[in-house]
């Protein structure tokens, strides 16, 4: 049985307009510049932080239709990140010689790692991972609800670890939905179910991240925002971040929805020229702290 691998668009960089966006941040005008770059930024703070990122690498496969774990990896170090939630990994698959990309891609970097097949057929899987800076616990992983399009038949499923970092211990959810909008919504209600928000209620950090292949304003986007809150609204994005496609990018698929746990600093689509063509998605990140309404333990 043979997968397809989609693609999808991607976005852009704040870093030479900082100052004059902060200019309008601080004047409470309306800033012209928000609309024209991706990256939003809040005020700076001393506290501890954390860097994450998600990034659908469409089996290392680039936009040159050269497959290259390597550049994945350096796309990575680039970032600076301290954990990455990766979607679309093949191991032993024959169209990607057989290699287990994420053992490479963390073995690379020097990382914790965890994958999670969201389909297998015979020897060959294919799925999500997490790579982390900080060692990591594996604490469960399932296959997500809703029967597949005609158009892509393909599992789905969602990968959680915890994870001790700098900020204390924090729970990193990694999924990639389908391609129907059926398949979708029933996927958004399973994270907001009674047993996925047990332990959203707490107050420990959640950070879920991944490839919703949902726009906002869909039901599934919607579904998940009432009980977590998109990184993008806590920072007052005023415009689309946009990930996919790399050559032209136009949709905001890519999504990090958290808990009331952690604050958000910023929100970045890295697009450096590797990140072009190491895959069809651009890889987004975020930086937090501990929220200052936290509880403490």
């Amino acid at each position: 049985m043979r997968t397809k691998l989609r693609s999808k668009t991607g976005d852009i960089d704040l870093g030479r307009k900082r100052s004059k966006a902060a200019q309008c941040q601080s004047s409470g005008r309306r800033c012209k510049y928000r609309r024209r770059h991706a990256n939003v930024t809040n005020t700076p703070t001393s506290a501890p932080k954390l860097r994450v990122a998600t990034y659908n690498v469409h089996g290392c496969m680039g936009m040159d239709r050269q497959r290259s774990e390597a550049r994945i990896a350096e796309v990575i170090a680039e970032m600076s990140v301290d954990i990455v939630a990766l979607q679309e990994l093949d191991l032993g698959r024959r169209r990607s010689a057989g290699a287990d990309q994420t053992k490479i891609i963390a073995e690379q970097l020097g990382w914790y790692s965890h994958f999670h097949p969201a389909m297998r057929i015979d020897d060959e899987h294919y799925g999500n991972a997490i790579l982390s800076r900080y060692q990591l616990t594996f604490r469960r992983a399932v296959e997500l609800p809703g029967r597949p399009p005609f158009f892509c038949r393909e599992n789905r499923a969602a990968i959680e670890v915890n994870i001790e970092t700098n900020l204390g211990k924090i729970h990193i959810i990694n999924t990639h939905l389908g391609l129907g909008w059926r398949e979708r919504l029933l996927q958004a209600q399973l994270f907001t179910s009674v047993e996925w928000r047990a332990a959203i209620a707490g107050d420990t950090p959640i950070i879920l991240l991944g490839d919703f292949n949902s726009l906002r304003g869909s039901r599934p986007y919607r579904t998940l925002n009432r009980h977590l809150r998109d990184v993008r609204e806590l920072i007052q994005a005023t415009g689309p971040i946009r990930t996919f496609p790399t050559r032209f990018p136009a949709l905001a698929v890519d999504h990090i929805f958290v808990n009331g746990a952690v604050q958000p600093l910023s929100l970045t689509v890295h697009r450096s020229p590797l990140a072009r063509i190491a895959s069809d998605h651009f890889p987004l990140m975020a930086e937090f702290v501990l929220s200052p309404h936290r509880c403490p333990e």
